[in-house]
C-alpha cells in the first residue's frame, strides 16, 4: 500500500500557503501520495465541519497514513484521531497548540473558544501511534511555547523541538521551506 500523508492547513489557511506545496513536492518524489485539502470555511473553522471533512478525504486509514498539521489543522488531525480505533504511521504538528494567546476580536474568540474548551480523549489519540512529532518557534506570537509544550509532552508523549524565529510558521512569516518536517515523515 502506497504511503499517503495528509497535510492539514489552519486557521485562514490553504493549500499553497507557506511551506506546504514544498513539503508536497519533496514526499512525492519520495513516493508518497499527498493531500493538502481546502478545508471548509477556513475564516470559521468549525470542529465537527473540520473533522468530518478530513475523515470523508483519508477514508480508510492505517500504518502508512501520515498527518501534518499546521495551527488548528493539528487539532483538527487530534480530534480526527479521537475517532480512529486503529494504528497510523505518525504525525508531525507545527505550531499546534491547546491554548491561543492572541485572540482579539469577539469574532476570534468565538471562533476559538470551541476548540480551546472542548476535551479531547488523549487515550485514545495516544493509541493511534508512538510517533508523535510537535514543532514550535521561540517567537510564536499565536501561542504560548511553555505552556503548549507541556500539554503535549504530558498529554502525548510527544517529542518536542523548538526553532528560532520562525513565528507561527505562516506563509506570512515567510517559512517557505520546512525539512524538519520532511525529515520526521521519513524517519517514521
Amino acid at each position: 500500500m502506497k504511503k499517503r500523508v495528509f497535510i492539514i492547513h489552519g486557521w485562514d489557511g490553504y493549500p499553497e500557503e507557506g511551506w506546504f506545496p514544498w513539503l508536497k513536492k519533496e514526499l512525492e518524489q519520495k513516493g508518497f501520495e499527498v493531500f493538502i485539502p481546502a478545508m471548509p470555511n477556513p475564516d470559521k473553522p468549525k470542529i465537527e465541519e473540520w473533522v468530518s471533512f478530513l475523515a470523508n478525504i483519508v477514508g480508510e486509514s492505517d500504518e502508512n497514513t501520515y498527518f501534518v498539521g499546521h495551527s488548528i489543522g493539528c487539532q483538527t488531525i487530534l480530534r480526527f484521531l479521537e475517532t480512529l480505533n486503529k494504528k497510523i504511521g505518525g504525525v508531525v504538528f507545527v505550531a499546534g497548540w491547546f491554548i491561543l494567546s492572541d485572540m482579539e476580536t469577539e469574532e476570534e474568540k468565538i471562533i476559538g473558544k470551541p476548540w480551546i474548551e472542548t476535551p479531547i480523549d488523549f487515550s485514545k489519540v495516544k493509541i493511534t501511534t508512538n510517533n508523535f512529532v510537535v514543532i514550535f518557534s521561540d517567537d510564536d506570537q499565536v501561542i504560548p511555547l511553555e505552556k503548549n509544550k507541556k500539554l503535549f509532552e504530558e498529554k502525548l508523549n510527544a517529542k518536542i523541538i523548538i526553532e528560532h524565529n520562525k513565528g507561527h510558521f505562516s506563509g506570512s512569516d515567510g517559512v517557505t521551506e520546512l525539512p524538519m518536517v520532511l525529515n520526521f515523515i521519513l524517519s517514521f
